[in-house]
């Protein structure tokens, strides 16, 4: 396959993906009940879940500090924010290449030894990068499980069938391919080191991955693993408190002035509790392994499939919960992204006049 084109498949198979998850996420939407439901909801506490979304960044950049702190003791909280909220506009368009944009501005941000070098590495950083997202991993599965174990039935049905699901899935020769696939990069990597002595590329290769386990291995030496556990936590109870937020303001639409069945159902989403808003947000990260720019039509399928699991809730009323939670948290990111790079731009400009 010619290389131009597996590279427009490349970027063009997310958005297609994303389009369809959308059209069956909204198929069968009461266009003029849906915008009825939105605007009588409370839009306070709409600006308050993005108030809260918008700490989650800030958490994660601090978060981030002290895995980059053994590499470069002088690294910033405010870059690390900036970084991190640009990212998410990144993964907006492209997924997944936010995290390497991230890393690239920590670098380009890093101090300079006596020989005007930079002192991180962007190796290093990615190694960090890796770390971070594989607590991300171990934190959910373990929030997962607790669910799992201490939740009502209706919440294990939901989890059951998504586990049910999964396994049909690998039975289908799942397992198997992400195995080859694991293989071969573990191949890949050894024949590099192999012939690193050989070859440029193999020699690239191999720096690159001395790097990248530098980056993880700093990690270790981080002096105040405490804040990382409390910068994690706070995280956690943002997106909870962002899943929450939204909740009570669906708790504020007039279910009569809907009437009807959309009424009644309406109804029932709105007598969700934080415990419920707790559920959610942990159906909604689901969605997350989906390779789509944004979580756009993921995030909503999987609630809106979540609600109608676990309560009954059709998913044409679902999809008004999924829309104000994700569509909300767009647009503060998008806005947290623009203002951070263009503080970015501003200390750029500053650094080349000095």
């Amino acid at each position: 396959m010619d290389s131009r084109v597996r590279k427009t498949l490349k970027y063009v198979l997310p958005f297609v993906l994303a389009a369809a998850l959308l059209y069956f996420s909204f198929r069968g939407v009461d266009w003029k009940q849906f915008w009825k439901a939105i605007k009588l909801c409370r839009w306070g506490y709409v600006g308050l879940s993005m108030a809260i979304g918008l700490m989650a960044i800030i958490f994660r950049g601090l978060r981030w500090r002290e895995l980059l702190r053994p590499l470069d003791p002088q690294v910033k909280g405010v870059v690390c924010y900036d970084a991190t909220a640009i990212s998410y506009v990144v993964n907006m368009v492209l997924p997944r290449v936010g995290e390497l944009v991230r890393c690239g501005y920590i670098t380009s941000a890093s101090a300079k030894d006596e020989s005007g070098r930079r002192v991180t590495k962007y190796e290093k950083v990615l190694g960090t990068m890796v770390v971070d997202r594989l607590w991300d991993m171990v934190s959910l599965v373990l929030l997962f499980v607790a669910a799992f174990l201490f939740a009502g039935s209706r919440y294990k049905s939901f989890f059951s069938s998504s586990l049910d699901s999964a396994s049909g899935r690998f039975q289908d020769g799942t397992i198997l391919i992400m195995l080859s696939g694991l293989a071969a990069v573990v191949l890949f990597i050894f024949l590099a080191y192999h012939f690193r002595g050989r070859s440029k590329v193999a020699e690239k290769i191999a720096h690159v991955c001395d790097g990248i386990w530098q980056g993880i291995g700093s990690c270790l030496r981080m002096k105040s693993w405490w804040k990382f556990i409390v910068y994690t936590v706070l995280i956690w109870l943002c997106y909870w408190g962002m899943s929450w937020s939204i909740v009570l303001s669906v708790q504020a639409i007039d279910t009569t002035a809907l009437g009807g069945e959309t009424g009644d159902f309406i109804a029932r989403l709105a007598s969700l509790d934080g415990g419920d808003a707790f559920f959610l947000l942990l159906a909604g990260s689901i969605s997350s392994i989906v390779p789509v720019p944004g979580g756009f039509g993921a995030f909503h399928y999987v609630v809106a499939q979540a609600l109608n699991v676990a309560y009954g809730i059709p998913r044409n009323i679902g999809i008004i919960f999924a829309t104000l939670s994700h569509e909300s948290q767009a647009v503060m990111q998008l806005a947290a992204g623009a203002l951070a790079w263009l503080h970015e731009s501003y200390l750029q400009a500053l650094a080349r006049r000095a």
